[in-house]
């Protein structure tokens, strides 16, 4: 088995911000890719600003942009856009989720980047499209959650709510990505670059897919229950006698009998008509819970986890952030590891694609660190301030 990693040799030059295109390259640059991304001067990438949580860095930032070089450049500048042209004359991919034809005043449109190298691979992230009548608004992630209907898929009856991770900036990042590696398969055969274009909002639009044939097939949207399921039941959390909420998910009717008789100890329950199938269930889903509530309040949590595994029931515990952090699993697995920032070492997750060799863990730049180093690989001896 090759120790290399599958990227290494690939150069990527990003005009990035925010969260979108950065997943995107960060990735590109766990599997080895060297990524050059290029900020303004003074203030960077306003994803460092978001927060200060991370020993005076961002989460946001340090989540995003580890592995990757830093390169502080006026591009409203003649000598800046000379910098900027000769990085992208000597990149493999060029990223970017600038404004609305901003990349284009820059020149470095896909039209025009591609035409001066038809092997290019030109990936652009954008809100709503880069045609069509939302093409120059703007589109954050809430937004976008609004606008596909995901909010009003979330929260409890009485009120909406959004997904608590940038879901939509995520969904655009793997789309890019993928994107990006399926270009690079197709280069390596034919030659051929690609013209890349991912929306948040058609990226989102994919993952609702299902509430999405739901609602035209039933003529209804599913409900809002929590952290319950809108289609199954049971499925959800419920309280242990300790205190401690366990969710529990009952997939099909045998899961059903062995967790009357298991779980909850009463066999005759399997055969109530009104809870003889899942729809049946979800249709008496107050009577469903009910009868689970009362009989999760007898006992603790370290019982009920011991039926359940009997049972063969799937069953997690609603854990905190701060108990995730604390997995038993994530420790097990040894996927922790150390990533130097300007403000000190953190610790970082692996990333979950496992190719059987260790993926890149590098730092997470300081605004413009690489900035003199890059120039002087391009000939310049110009210095330009961070």
């Amino acid at each position: 088995m090759t120790n290399m990693l599958p990227l290494r040799g690939l150069t990527v030059l990003s005009l990035e911000h925010a969260v979108a295109a950065p997943f995107a390259t960060r990735q590109l640059a766990d599997l080895g890719a060297r990524v050059i991304k290029v900020e303004r001067p003074g203030s960077g990438d306003f994803a460092r600003q978001y927060d200060d949580s991370v020993n005076g860095s961002s989460s946001y930032f340090v989540w995003l942009n580890r592995s990757k070089e830093s390169i502080a450049l006026d591009v409203k500048t003649e000598q800046g856009q000379q910098v900027l042209h000769e990085l992208a004359d000597r990149a493999d991919v060029v990223v970017q989720n600038l404004g609305p034809g901003a990349a284009a005043r820059l020149g470095l449109s896909a039209e025009a980047i591609r035409e001066n190298d038809p092997g290019k691979i030109v990936v652009s992230v954008t809100g709503w499209g880069s045609t069509g009548p939302w093409a120059d608004r703007k589109a954050y992630d809430l937004l976008v959650q609004c606008e596909t209907g995901l909010v009003s898929l979330t929260g409890t009856p009485d009120e909406v709510a959004k997904v608590g991770v940038s879901i939509a900036d995520v969904a655009a990042g793997m789309y890019a990505f993928s994107g990006i590696l399926a270009a690079l398969y197709r280069r390596s055969m034919t030659g051929e670059g690609a013209t890349i274009e991912v929306s948040l909002f058609e990226a989102l639009a994919e993952w609702v897919g299902q509430p999405a044939h739901f609602t035209a097939g039933a003529g209804r949207q599913p409900g809002r229950f929590g952290a319950q399921h809108a289609t199954i039941a049971p499925y959800g959390p419920f309280d242990a006698g300790d205190g401690h909420t366990i969710l529990i998910a009952i997939q099909n009717e045998p899961e059903w009998s062995r967790f009357c008789a298991t779980v909850l100890q009463r066999p005759d329950l399997a055969q109530d008509p009104r809870f003889a199938s899942s729809t049946l269930r979800v249709a008496h889903r107050s009577e469903v819970n009910a009868v689970i509530t009362e009989a999760f309040a007898a006992w603790p949590s370290p019982e009920l986890e011991e039926r359940l595994t009997a049972a063969r029931i799937a069953f997690a515990g609603v854990n905190t952030v701060s108990e995730f952090l604390e997995h038993p699993v994530l420790e097990a697995r040894d996927r922790w590891r150390s990533v130097h920032t300007e403000n000190g070492p953190i610790r970082a997750l692996l990333p979950p694609l496992d190719l059987g060799v260790e993926p890149r863990m590098d730092p997470v730049p300081a605004l413009g660190e690489h900035t003199a180093a890059i120039l002087a690989e391009l000939g310049h001896a110009v210095e330009t301030r961070s």
